[in-house]
């Protein structure tokens, strides 16, 4: 093995080595102590399961023993894959150059490191790993007689327990953190440890994996810079209207509402990213709803109330502050869907002040909303309220939590093994900053909105909902609609934002962007990156497949595309408007204080 290429291990100094063993031990130590010390209070809860996994995956193996000639065929053929593998490891140990018999698919980051390929005990313990992986997988999807939603959780932590095991995350079938355990006496584990502590004292005793240095950003001075003043505020939001770079602007002003999941500044990270500097550049009056992060005493908001308090409190104050009572608005994710009740609650009261609504990534129809609805059955949702009901909230962790599971080797693994394994510092990395800016859900707008869009799916049935004593239907809407989705976007998948072409009156425009649920949306034309798909056939799509077959590819931002499209929309030009000139006064300025109030405060 000495010989072999991609084997360049130092032997470690004893002294040095066992010096700091002592140390992980020592840590260890602490470290268990503190886990266990923080656990009392959720054991005592008795509740042992609350995703009911069990019960999925015994009604898996139920169905599996119900055939048991399948699962023999299953593991017959993984024994193959497994002679096939061991003959080549041989044909290349005796020095002949032999193709790979798995590979890992593209842009899989954990086996990037040479040694993988070029040592021959790793790359068998790389393509060993990577056939049982792809045969546990397959084999649970292949599973018949199971009902949906529990072959979708059995195939969703299946995946999850793959991802777990995998070589890399361990120190031992790690060949970067063999090398660099050897290389530095062990001390990179030390410093894994007191990573791992730092971030259990950071999560008060819950594991809260650092994903970038969290003291290199501070709001107003490198992110969510764009110079704008909060003219209005309540309890659940500020306004912030933008100050303007053009002598004109557009007559008609651009409402956005962001997801209160996460913060606004998603639109405004940097200078040469921010949507809404480039929407403020390009001549719109941009004003953005700042969510607060609510605490118990905001628990009985509903989502009605961020509808009164939020978008319609915003049309108010956007008319004091311009004169202009029409607007264009854009929704994004969940305040995409609350946009789009928001929008047929009016239709049903008359008020057509939006004249033209905008959806980045949102959902509307939730029957195929993908694998984040592994989470809402009725036995977690139930253990979700029961959490909610002693603060009043779900605190904004539970949710990153969440939505990283989705891409757990990006998100989770891959940190695990930088800061734990490697015992070195993440990079500062403004979105992963934003990404950990987590906020709290109000108690009573989650649980309704969990049970009555991801469970119940009744805000696409006709009057399926009732807001403001109104019953809303969305075909009723009649707004001019651009639909932007992701193609390869995790919480809100595109065929699930394409059901709503078919839900509204009025004409829309469906556009495809590459990539996911940010980089697809957060992507300035300058940058050159991925691509779009439009499909400008005047026909009526039934499938997203049937869509796509017809579109066309264009290569870069769909900003443009959109700015061409809203321009037409949003009335002539006139004189630019500054903050506080209006009805209302200058309360801070941007990107005001609610934005700062972080979660764990």
């Amino acid at each position: 093995m000495a010989d072999q290429p991609g084997n360049d291990l130092n032997f470690p100094d004893p002294a040095e080595f066992s010096k700091n063993m002592a140390k992980i031990a020592s840590q260890s130590q602490r470290l268990v102590t503190e886990f266990l010390k923080n656990q009392t209070e959720d054991s005592a809860t008795g509740d042992a399961d609350p995703l009911n996994i069990g019960g999925a995956f015994l009604d898996m193996t139920a169905k599996m023993m119900a055939d048991p000639t399948r699962l023999v065929e299953a593991q017959m053929g993984l024994w193959q894959d497994y002679l096939e593998l061991w003959q080549k490891t041989t044909q290349r140990m005796l020095g002949q150059e032999v193709d790979p018999h798995v590979s890992p698919e593209r842009g899989d980051r954990r086996f990037r490191d040479s040694a993988w390929d070029e040592n021959q005990i790793f790359d068998f313990i790389k393509q060993s790993y990577l056939l049982t992986a792809r045969w546990l997988q397959s084999t649970v999807s292949d599973v018949e007689g199971m009902d949906g939603k529990s072959k979708q959780k059995v195939e969703f932590y299946t995946r999850q327990f793959v991802d777990a095991m995998a070589p890399s995350n361990f120190v031992m079938t790690n060949p970067e953190v063999l090398r660099s355990t050897f290389d530095s006496n062990g001390e990179n584990l030390v410093n894994g440890l007191n990573n791992m502590l730092s971030d259990l004292e950071r999560g008060k005793g819950q594991l809260a994996i650092k994903m970038t240095d969290l003291d290199a950003f501070t709001l107003g001075e490198n992110v969510a810079v764009t110079p704008g003043k909060v003219v209005y505020q309540n309890e659940l939001m500020q306004l912030i209207q933008y100050t303007p770079t053009t002598k004109q602007v557009y007559k008609r002003p651009l409402l956005i509402a962001p997801p209160w999941i996460n913060k606004f500044y998603i639109l405004d990270l940097r200078q040469d990213n921010s949507f809404i500097k480039w929407a403020v550049d390009h001549g719109y009056t941009v004003f953005v709803i700042s969510w607060v992060n609510p605490d118990e005493k905001l628990s009985n908001k509903t989502f009605e109330d961020y509808m009164q308090e939020g978008i319609l409190a915003a049309l108010d104050a956007i008319e004091l502050a311009t004169g202009e009572k029409n607007v264009t608005a854009i929704g994004y994710c969940l305040a995409g869907t609350l946009m789009a009740a928001t929008l047929a609650y009016m239709a049903a009261i008359g008020d057509d002040r939006i004249k033209a609504v905008t959806y980045f990534a949102a959902q509307v129809d939730f029957s195929e909303a993908g694998e984040l609805t592994v989470f809402v059955d009725e036995e977690q949702i139930k253990s979700l309220e029961n959490r909610m009901e002693k603060s009043g909230y779900l605190e904004g962790s539970a949710m990153a939590t969440t939505f990283n599971m989705l891409r757990a080797n990006d998100l989770i693994w891959s940190f695990v093994v930088n800061n734990y394994l490697l015992g070195k510092d993440p990079f500062p990395f403004d979105l992963l900053y934003w990404n950990q800016d987590a906020t709290r859900m109000p108690a009573a707008m989650h649980s309704y909105y969990l049970r009555n869009m991801y469970q119940k799916n009744l805000l696409s049935a006709p009057d399926g909902l009732e807001l403001g004593g109104e019953k809303i239907d969305l075909r009723r809407i009649k707004t001019p609609t651009y639909i932007l989705a992701s193609k390869e976007d995790h919480i809100a998948p595109w065929p699930s934002a394409f059901k709503a072409t078919g839900l509204y009156s009025g004409p829309v425009r469906f556009v495809l962007s590459g990539s996911g649920h940010i980089a697809g949306v957060i992507n300035p034309p300058a940058a050159k990156k991925y691509q779009h798909w439009i499909n400008e056939k005047k026909k009526t799509y039934k499938t997203p497949d049937d869509w796509f077959a017809d579109a066309e590819e264009h290569p870069g931002s769909w900003w443009e595309d959109w700015d061409a499209w809203l321009a037409k929309k949003s009335g002539k030009k006139v004189p630019a408007r500054v903050p506080g000139d209006g009805k209302l006064d200058v309360i801070e300025d941007a990107p005001g204080s609610y934005v700062k109030i972080q979660a764990m405060d």
